[in-house]
């Protein structure tokens, strides 16, 4: 569920599993179908335009129609434990989400403390774990860190692109991070080279990594099976 442009859904038809392939969104639906042309992938991915908030049993996969259900860093909805119902009950084996388990990745929590600004921190993974042990779930968690690099082409491209941070309460910060990144900006080696969007890396970048850490949580389904027929 939230499968994007398939940066995990092509992998896993690409290894031959059958993968069910759900987004909101059309467009991003539409990068997949690009992507499942480019890799003559038909008969193994089925793209379905699906929101949390939908009715699954109307426009939703079948309950229990998959082995494993899923949402990697996609679960942005008001009603979580809808959420993790709906993936309970379409998975036979095996249920994950991948949640943020400090500040959002918009913000470059390094960067923030050092120039005393002051960042939310998300406990949606918290509130999740706590749901599926209501649920009659035994959930497991794991946490990672994925590393981001910010490039950018000059000082004022810098600040310009990392003032987006400072939005909602700390833009009376915009000097400290100016002489921030004043002091800490150093040339990219891979300058020109394709980022993690594809857009050419700038001259520039921070001397530290941005990470961001991420809560894995995987149970078994603990809704009913699908009633075989008679």
């Amino acid at each position: 569920m939230g499968c994007g442009a398939g940066s995990i859904a092509i992998p896993l038809a690409q290894a031959g599993h059958p993968v069910i392939a759900a987004d909101f969104s059309p467009a991003m639906l539409g990068t997949l179908d690009a992507g499942i042309e480019f890799y003559g992938l038909k008969d193994r991915i089925t793209p379905l335009e699906l929101a949390w908030n939908d009715d699954w049993d109307l426009v939703g996969p079948v309950a229990k129609a998959v082995d494993a259900a899923f949402a990697s860093r996609s679960v942005t909805t008001n009603d979580l434990k809808g959420a993790l119902v709906k993936l309970d009950r379409t998975a036979r084996r095996r249920c994950a989400v991948t949640m943020v388990a400090n500040s959002s990745p918009r913000y470059d929590l390094h960067l923030m403390n050092a120039i005393g600004a002051s960042v939310t921190r998300s406990n949606g993974f918290v509130y999740a774990f706590n749901i599926l042990i209501q649920m009659g779930a035994l959930p497991q968690v794991t946490y990672f860190e994925s590393p981001r690099r910010d490039t950018f082409d000059s000082l004022e491209a810098g600040v310009a692109d990392f003032s987006r941070m400072l939005e909602h309460g700390n833009e009376d910060k915009i000097d400290r991070l100016r002489n921030y990144i004043a002091h800490h900006m150093i040339e990219n080696p891979h300058a020109g080279e394709p980022g993690s969007k594809g857009i050419p890396q700038g001259r520039y970048m921070l001397d530290h990594i941005r990470k961001v850490r991420w809560a894995f949580i995987a149970w078994e389904p603990v809704s009913a099976p699908r009633p075989q027929p008679i």
